[in-house]
């Protein structure tokens, strides 16, 4: 990394007075982060407004403040103010020019599931075909079996940019990173230089922060109308109405598009067979049929790998590697995990799925392989789109034979209050707020050709109850209940 003046770093935008001389040592939104020489960005959020914390980073040495054009300041002599209508997509390029490196090859995967997914599946299979490659997301950072755990699926762009030119430093030529509608909304994501975009789903989440569904959708739609440049491809999972209507969009921008799935024109599914925990896939492409065993189990998980077959393929990795890396891809962590077997032989899986959309779609997926009864344990967040809870005890209560409720990520409310919401929508569901103890019932009351699914933490570590995070795992609760170290327990994706 260049030092660069604040002149260099607002390029090519002018900077008020005779500022921008002095070197810039380095940026943030956190006060709390600043060293002398730092620019100091005052954005205003949900909770609190920076502004607040002007006089604060000044204190500490900030020599430039970045605002909304309406926000009030009276800065002391010395310290350059810069006003921009769109202060938090100003703080990302800048992060970007301040940071300078990333790796060459950019993919952007959203929607509301399968972002992990296939930007896993994304980066396992340019790694086959001889790539340094890197994703970023939902469970951390990986690169070179590495892993570094993250906040935020997107985080925020001065991590975020000085994660890029740390990877590209490294060697990373390619990466594939998950863009939630936070992270759009709020610009983290600007400054990348996109080599491709794509679509996966869209289904109720995050209401609790965008005003309405319809605002949750132009969120993600920002990597097609904004991020992406015309004549780039857009990969879009085409088999919903969401995803047309993304085509759509993708295509009045001038993107290339690339539509898969059973509608898609591009990578179309014409067949699938279950065999065992994985499944056999036939796959049109350019006129030709592509036999593909998959060793995951569920549709989702096949629509997951075709949007990365897309990515892959408009990234310049031929067809032939694309298809032949599928048949050796792992599982995300979290995503429909078989954690185990419990003594009579069923299996227990752990997934991530914290929307209603996801816990129909991860039952749906498991169905098959119940020989009797289907074990759902889950519970919902606090502090969020608390709509969702009535839903998703509907969605267990109709679709799994034996459901408990019980905490998840209670955060700042009553855990006891969220349960009775689930409840309420959930007839003969049973209730055991200690997660560890609701695991441990279930288990115990597994009979042969019965599953059990574990759904709403997935990879997480800890649970948030609140202010604290309590170290906490679903694998490592379940590989003790099993008596199976956690590491060796068999995953599956």
């Amino acid at each position: 990394m260049t030092l660069m003046t604040l002149k260099d770093l607002c390029a090519p935008a002018s900077l008020p007075g005779d500022g921008g001389a002095g070197p810039v040592t380095g940026l943030t939104a956190d006060s709390r982060e600043v060293r002398p020489g730092y620019l100091f960005a005052a954005l205003t959020g949900t909770q609190t407004d920076g502004a607040r914390f002007i006089a604060d980073a000044v204190a500490r040495g900030a020599t430039a403040l970045l605002a909304g054009e309406g926000t009030e300041i009276v800065a002391p002599a010395g310290v350059t103010v810069i006003r921009d209508a769109n202060p938090r997509r100003r703080l990302a390029l800048m992060a970007a020019r301040f940071f300078g490196r990333q790796p060459e090859i950019a993919a952007a995967i959203t929607g509301t599931n399968g972002k992990t997914s296939v930007a896993a599946f994304l980066r396992q299979i340019w790694e086959a075909s001889g790539l340094a490659a890197a994703s970023i997301g939902t469970t951390g950072i990986h690169f070179r079996g590495e892993e570094l755990p993250l906040q935020h699926t997107t985080p925020d762009p001065v991590f975020l940019h000085a994660s890029l030119a740390e990877l590209a430093a490294r060697g990373a030529t390619h990466l594939a990173f998950e863009a939630s509608s936070h992270g759009l909304a709020q610009y983290r994501a600007d400054g990348i230089a996109l080599a491709a975009g794509a679509f996966t789903n869209i289904s109720r989440d995050h209401l609790d922060y965008h005003p309405d569904f319809a605002d949750y959708f132009r969120a993600k739609m920002r990597l097609f109308t904004e991020l992406l440049a015309p004549g780039q491809p857009a990969i879009i999972d085409a088999d919903s109405e969401a995803g047309r209507e993304a085509a759509e969009i993708a295509q009045a921008r001038g993107l290339r598009l690339i539509t898969t799935g059973r509608g898609g024109d591009t990578l179309r599914l014409v067949a699938s067979q279950r065999e065992g925990f994985g499944q056999r896939l036939d796959i049109v492409h350019e006129g030709r049929t592509h036999q593909l065993l998959l060793p995951l189990a569920g549709d989702f998980q096949a629509s997951n790998v075709l949007v990365a077959l897309g990515l892959a393929i408009a990234t310049g990795v031929s067809a032939s590697d694309a298809f032949a890396a599928a048949e050796k891809l792992k599982g995300a962590k979290g995503r429909l995990e078989l954690a185990g077997y419990v003594p009579s032989g069923g299996p227990v899986f752990v997934d991530y799925a914290h929307t209603p959309a996801a816990l129909e779609t991860a039952i749906a997926a498991l169905r098959p392989y119940v020989a009797a009864k289907l074990h759902v344990v889950f519970g919902c967040g606090g502090d969020r789109d608390r709509g969702k809870r009535p839903q998703m005890g509907d969605i267990a209560a109709r679709l799994a034979d034996r459901v408990i409720v019980t905490d998840d990520n209670p955060r700042g409310e009553d855990p006891a209050a969220i349960r009775a919401e689930i409840l309420a929508a959930a007839p003969g569901a049973m209730e055991i707020g200690d997660r560890k103890a609701a695991i441990a019932a279930a288990i115990d009351a597994m009979s042969a050709g019965d599953l059990l699914l574990v759904a709403g933490k997935g990879h997480e570590t800890g649970q948030i109850v609140g202010h604290r995070v309590i170290p906490y795992s679903d694998h490592e609760t379940v590989a003790a209940l099993l008596g199976v170290p956690e590491q060796k327990a068999v995953r599956h994706g």
